[in-house]
């Protein structure tokens, strides 16, 4: 595990060097900037290596009594306890699964049994599809109304009171991002959920790409259910939602007759992965270790994120100011507060020729919407490829960016 510890003590958690920091990820290239981070980040070794030796136990199914199932039971358990510490919240209310989406759809269609004709939901125009579509469908199916709290589409802000504005005594859940995936507007979430519980209505939280990018606290956020998945922040391809056990206590999800009855148990369908709870649990623990705080893990998580964030926003920065004296560059919205991502499109290039360029430059960028799809539509590049997003996390430097610049320059 990286740590970087100083014999004095300092005012503010910090990073390792960069390259120190690079050197613990194999699959990053000197000569390729690997600017795609939103879509998923590169894991350091020492995640690889959980997943190794994982595998290269003898592990089994769950809630056996012989040692392998033991040694699984506790891969499971220490994933739910990293993510707890990670999150700000309680392990038993750690619900595991292979992805948001996956885990989205089925709380959907858990929460919309209480549904029926009358009722409404709440999405945003800010979201990605998988905090969108799985509460439209469920909605539909219980004959409940769907409400649309719009973006702002001049700076690419959920103002407050665009969600406010489609509330009611009706409203029985608002789904919102705590980031944007495309243009990195960061909402309001604590008066969003103030304002939605208001109302009686519970919140879902999108955190998938909020997570990478600064301290999570679910008590401070308001979030009812916060789900995010471990690939956007160095770890294996997972996903999890966490919630209090008390409110998972009065759900009932669809499950086989012989699945386990107990909270969270009872909301994992199948057989997980367990060998990339390993890895999970090993990614919290590099990502506590990186800023050399002390305390708890998750005193020591907060300072890591504290750091990663004053490193990305520093650079974000630098591409925003770079980008801005390309004439031909259109930066697609302005957010007061953003995680560091940018979306832009360049005159005259449709987005997916932009990415083929910087793709043959060694820069790696997503293009098209990104998943974000009401968003794009919202911002009006829906009929026109969608955007070029170029997004930052902790590995990343100056001279990737450097790098992204001169080549959307040259275009």
């Amino acid at each position: 595990m990286l740590h970087l510890m100083t014999e004095t003590a300092q005012t503010d958690p910090t990073l390792p060097p960069t390259e120190l920091l690079r050197s613990q990820f194999p699959g990053l290239r000197a000569n390729e900037a690997a600017l795609d981070g939103a879509a998923g980040t590169q894991v350091p070794q020492v995640v690889i290596d959980a997943v190794t030796d994982a595998l290269s136990s003898a592990m089994a199914n769950t809630h056996g009594v012989f040692a392998a199932s033991q040694r699984t039971d506790r891969v499971v358990r220490e994933a739910r306890l990293a993510l707890a510490d990670l999150l700000g919240g309680d392990p038993d209310g750690v619900i595991l699964g292979p992805n948001m989406t996956t885990l989205t759809f089925h709380l959907a269609d858990t929460l919309a049994r209480g549904w029926g004709p009358g009722d409404e939901v709440v999405v945003t125009s800010l979201d990605h599809d998988a905090n969108i579509r799985p509460w439209v469908l469920a909605a539909e199916r219980a004959g409940a109304t769907v409400r649309v709290a719009e973006v702002d589409p001049a700076t690419g802000e959920l103002p407050t009171e665009a969600v406010a504005s489609v509330l009611s005594a009706r409203t029985r859940l608002v789904a919102v991002t705590a980031a944007s995936n495309l243009i990195g507007t960061k909402p309001d979430i604590p008066a969003i959920t103030a304002r939605a519980h208001q109302a009686g209505a519970l919140t879902y939280v999108d955190g998938v790409h909020a997570t990478a990018h600064g301290p999570v606290d679910l008590n401070s956020l308001g979030a009812d259910f916060y789900a995010c998945s471990s690939y956007k922040f160095c770890g294996p391809h997972t996903g999890c939602v966490i919630a209090s056990p008390d409110l998972l206590g009065r759900l009932h999800p669809a499950k086989l007759l012989p699945s386990p009855t107990n909270v969270p148990d009872r909301f994992e369908r199948g057989t997980p992965a367990f060998e990339l709870l390993a890895g999970v649990s090993a990614a919290v623990d590099w990502l506590a270790g990186l800023a050399g705080t002390s305390g708890s893990r998750r005193e020591r998580l907060r300072g890591s994120f504290l750091a990663i964030e004053a490193r990305t926003q520093m650079l974000l920065r630098h591409l925003l100011d770079g980008l801005a004296t390309i004439e031909t560059v259109e930066l697609v919205g302005s957010p007061r507060r953003r995680a560091s991502t940018v979306a832009f499109t360049v005159r005259g290039s449709h987005p997916q020729q932009v990415a083929e360029r910087l793709a043959s430059r060694g820069v790696s960028v997503w293009h098209g919407d990104n998943y974000a799809t009401e968003l794009v539509r919202r911002l009006g590049h829906d009929e026109t490829g969608g955007v070029v997003r170029a997004s930052i996390v902790l590995y990343n430097t100056q001279a990737e960016i450097d790098r992204l610049l001169e080549a959307v320059a040259e275009l």
